[in-house]
């Protein structure tokens, strides 16, 4: 491996231009954003390199390498390094070529922000170097560092525009939010050393559960808190009400931040915790049940949103419990299957559908909020119904986000439509192990139609029907803007044609699990898996779904031979005005934030003030006291202390001898 042992660079590289952009970035043009593309480009040609390199490699063997951080005793340690598995290989093609196609558009969007550009390429740049160091660490005490990187840099961004109090608190929220689901995983870090006695995956994802036998409750209960770390950074029920609000921040941290990395470290920390987790299939339940309902309840939002940023984030959230649908199903699989190789092949199946489907959705997802961008920069509102008709004056923006709504509806053969499908696949044949999934089956077919209705929605009120007041200056996007989004149109259209190679183009994510000591080993996807695709009936249940619901939205806000008002009025209006109000869960947080965290605030103030102050100042009282009472006693006069000493000895040797202490 001639790459790979540099791999401890590619987080270091983006924080080259992080310093550059800070200590030049006001002599130098766009505020030094430059700087921070060139640090960003160089840390992305390492990344794809080294992953290139692993997955063509033919070896199914980690590369890592480690350093000690902190030496605890004689045998224990921790330490930091990098490890390279076919896993951090396709997620460091994701971040790098994504965070390096979205700065890029960044100079163009943000070319008008003056001296605060300096600022954002400082916090974007930071931003990119947690996401690199989460993909690449070596052990979970360094993914945690590195995630809570992530996770300041998503404060400073979403409150970019800090002056607009919508803006500032939206930053707050998302901050106090994700810190429910960042000491969840805390905890969970703690069970599995508590578990193992080491942190580090290489020795974590080899341990013989036979041979070591581990407290199997502990372990449950850490891998759930490492769940409910998941659930927090990927906005998944009922810690999702936060990433609607992050829109507040520029268009560019949506795309990069809410939509096609950072909600994704969530969804990459269950899968790189798979090989433990699938001892564990309690877990692997609620992973599934809570990616199944969130991926349907936050469809149901996006139905009648006018904001277009919004109803991205919603589709965001729906999507990403899509790829936890399909790593609770597949894990769930093999964590069943009894050592029967089939089974666990059907739940590898699984687990590398969730992960495609993150690759496809980072793409088309990271397209869909660039193209909002665009147009938002042509029209200065994220109002949809005040748009229209901009397919005339937005050709190359219309076009590519065309391309990104059929991908995410499942149209053939784009590429959301090959992950997603084989995402249900997994859902079904996971029933037969548990009757629980064909429910959530059912529940994943029903957010297919939901998510193919909303997208055309959005296209058709944006770039079809009469063109409004704030559509009439409207321009197409620079340069700088319309070639990244026209190389994210090439990879929502494409990335599912890489399994058309007759071995398949995407190598196994996970090539084997460690189950009950046994190495199960993981299919490979390929031409064979497409054929399979085609002659079973929930593809063409799937592909009936997806163009039902866009004729669904063509009838209705092309043609308008459906109208929609009156949904908003009459017996459905209280349906339209919950869905509008996200269910009250704003309203929610806000109580719980009231009435329970300030109220049990006060509740430990006043303790503190009445009874640990209380104490306190008892103490200090009868001690000032008695020193009051005792400076009495001071006399100056040296016989009557000789009187009171030999007293008081005289009555300790009395004592000593009644008590027996004297022979």
């Amino acid at each position: 491996m001639v790459y790979a042992e540099y791999a401890w660079l590619i987080p270091i590289l983006p924080i080259i231009g992080l310093l550059l952009v800070a200590l030049l970035g006001k002599k130098t043009p766009e505020g030094g954003g430059y700087f921070a593309v060139g640090g960003i480009a160089a840390s992305c040609f390492l990344g794809v390199m080294v992953a290139l390199e692993y997955l063509t490699g033919g070896s199914s063997e980690p590369v890592s390498g480690t350093m000690t951080w902190l030496q605890l005793n004689s045998t224990l340690k921790l330490e930091m390094g990098y490890y390279i598995d076919s896993l951090s290989a396709v997620m460091l093609i994701v971040v790098t070529i994504l965070c390096t196609l979205i700065l890029v558009y960044s100079l163009g969007y943000m070319h008008e922000e003056g001296e605060r550009k300096r600022r954002y390429y400082v916090e974007i740049s930071l931003f990119v170097v947690g996401m690199e160091g989460l993909v690449v660490a070596s052990n979970y005490l360094e993914m945690f560092v590195f995630w809570e990187i992530m996770g300041l840099c998503s404060y400073l961004l979403i409150g970019f525009w800090y002056y607009k109090p919508s803006a500032a608190a939206a930053a707050k929220k998302a901050f106090l939010v994700t810190r429910i689901g960042d000491i969840l995983f805390m905890i969970g870090i703690i069970s599995i050393f508590a578990s193992f006695g080491t942190l580090n995956y290489r020795d974590l994802f080899t341990h013989n559960f036979i041979a070591q036998p581990v407290d199997m409750t502990l372990l449950g209960v850490g891998l759930f808190c490492v769940f409910g770390g998941a659930v927090g950074k990927s906005a998944q029920f009922p810690l999702h009400d936060w990433l609607p609000d992050a829109m507040e921040g520029p268009t560019t941290v949506s795309a990069l931040i809410h939509a096609a990395t950072m909600v994704k470290a969530g969804v990459y920390l269950v899968a790189r915790s798979f090989p433990l987790m699938v001892h564990t299939p309690d877990v692997l339940l609620i992973v599934a049940a809570i990616g199944g309902f969130t991926a349907l309840f936050a469809a149901t939002m996006a139905l009648n949103n006018p904001n277009i940023k919004r109803v991205l984030a919603y589709s965001t959230i729906s999507q990403l419990g899509y790829m936890f649908l399909a790593l609770g199903a597949g894990g769930y699989m093999i964590a069943t299957a009894n050592l029967s190789e089939a089974a666990a092949e059907m739940g590898n199946a699984g687990y590398m559908a969730g992960m495609f489907h993150l690759l496809n959705h980072a793409f088309f997802k990271a397209l869909l909020f660039l193209s909002a961008g665009a147009v938002i920069h042509a029209v200065h509102t994220e109002d949809m119904r005040l748009m229209g008709g901009l397919s005339k004056k937005l050709k190359i923006t219309s076009f590519v986000m065309l391309i990104g709504a059929l991908s995410i509806a499942g149209i053939p053969p784009l590429s959301g439509f090959w992950s997603k499908d084989e995402v249900l696949a997994a859902v079904y044949n996971a029933g037969s192990a548990n009757i629980w999934f064909y429910l959530l089956y059912i529940m994943g077919i029903v957010t297919a139609f939901l998510t193919a209705f909303y997208m055309f929605r959005l296209w058709f009120m944006t770039f079809k029907g009469e063109g409004k007041e704030a559509t009439q200056h409207a321009h197409e996007a620079p340069r700088s803007m319309t070639v990244p989004l026209i190389i994210l149109a090439i990879f929502a259209f494409g990335t599912g044609f890489i399994l058309m190679g007759p071995d398949g183009g995407l190598p196994a994510v996970i090539r084997t699990v460690n189950l009950d000591g046994h190495l199960i080993a993981g299919e490979t996807l390929g031409l064979g898996w497409i054929e399979k695709l085609f002659t079973e009936w929930q593809t063409w249940l799937s592909i009936v779904v997806a163009f039902s619901g866009v004729g669904l939205a063509y009838m209705a806000y092309f043609k308008k031979s459906i109208s929609v008002d009156r949904f908003a009025t009459g017996g459905s209006k209280k349906v339209y005005d919950l869905l509008l109000a996200r269910y009250g869960f704003p309203r929610a947080y806000d109580w719980v934030g009231m009435k329970v965290v300030y109220g049990f605030s006060r509740a430990i103030d006043f303790f503190d003030r009445t009874v640990i102050d209380g104490v306190v100042n008892v103490i200090s009282r009868f001690a000032v006291s008695g020193s009051g009472v005792l400076r009495k006693v001071q006399t100056g006069v040296v016989q009557t202390y000789a009187i009171v000493i030999v007293s008081a000895l005289s009555v300790i040797l009395i004592l000593m001898y009644l008590l027996g202490g004297l022979r």
